[in-house]
Parts: structure tokens; C-alpha cells; sequence
């Protein structure tokens, strides 16, 4: 593999059920490669938690971690993990937790709520998105997505060529 051998560092980006059509389809052995999975089925497969894909995407890439990022559409800002499921963001945009049973309400740090986003580089539009995402956010500002809140409406910008 060319790529390999130019000891170079790597990074291959990819909507997450394509990453997965991808090691069905191809064995690779790679391990100095960087994976970076954005998130989402987009209906064309069955919706998981991200414990568990990124384990079945570290199997198939032969990698240790699985790197993220979160954002969508309607966001001018997206958080970023190196693995492990936590994400940061930029100083301009924050990540809050609501009580899944009184949306009005926050939940405190470490308990699992519906995802809420403040992005004020979206200026001139939407700065405050409330999401379908079930997720935990932490003193430091860093965040996980646990998943997608049952029935909740399949979402993505791919999904607008399709």
C-alpha cells in the first residue's frame, strides 16, 4: 500500500454507515491509520450505540481508537473526539443536557439527557439548536452521544441528495 509506505499520517473520513459497508467489503491492515466516523445511518442500517460501533469499526480497521465528530447542518461548529467518545468543541459553542421528561429543565453534569447546542458562530441564523440526542455533558464542557432518542426523525445533509 502506497500510503503505508510514505510513513505518512493518514486520515480517512467517512459517514458511519459507509465506514461499515467499507470493512465488509475490504480487509485492511492499517493500523497507523487514523478513522474518523461522522456520525449516523441515515436509515440505511440499524441505529447502535457508539460503544459498540466503534468496536465493531476498530475490529475491522485493525485500529485502537476511532476518532469522531459531531455536528449537523443547521451548525456552523462541530465537536471532535480522539477516541474513547468524548468530544470537545470550539470556546464559541456549547453543549448543554435537558431533562428528557421536561424540556425547559437541565440535567446536572454526568446524567443523561437530550442534547441542546449553542453555536454562536451561526450568526445571522440559528444559534441555539435543540436535538434529538440523548448524551452526558461534563464540567469541562466535553460531551458524549449516547444515541438517538427512540422514533426520532432519521437526519443528514446526505439524506437531502438522495
Amino acid at each position: 500500500m502506497r500510503l503505508k509506505r510514505k510513513e505518512k499520517k493518514v486520515l480517512l473520513i467517512g459517514v458511519t454507515y459507509a465506514l461499515l459497508d467499507f470493512i465488509e467489503t475490504y480487509t485492511i491492515d492499517f493500523p497507523e491509520l487514523i478513522v474518523m466516523e461522522t456520525g449516523g445511518m441515515k436509515g440505511k442500517r440499524r441505529e447502535m450505540v457508539r460503544a459498540e460501533l466503534h468496536q465493531i469499526l476498530c475490529q475491522g480497521f485493525q485500529v485502537r481508537t476511532i476518532h469522531s465528530e459531531y455536528g449537523m447542518t443547521e451548525l456552523l461548529s462541530q465537536g471532535y473526539s480522539k477516541g474513547e467518545g468524548i468530544f470537545s468543541c470550539p470556546p464559541w459553542m456549547r453543549v448543554l443536557a435537558r431533562d428528557i421528561n421536561d424540556p425547559l429543565s437541565l440535567v446536572e453534569s454526568g446524567r443523561t439527557g437530550g442534547i441542546n447546542i449553542i453555536d454562536l458562530a451561526n450568526r445571522n441564523s440559528c444559534a441555539f439548536i435543540s436535538t434529538q440526542d440523548l448524551g452526558k455533558v461534563y464540567p469541562n464542557g466535553s460531551f458524549e452521544i449516547a444515541g438517538r432518542f427512540d422514533n426520532s426523525d432519521i437526519r443528514g445533509c446526505n439524506l437531502l441528495v438522495q
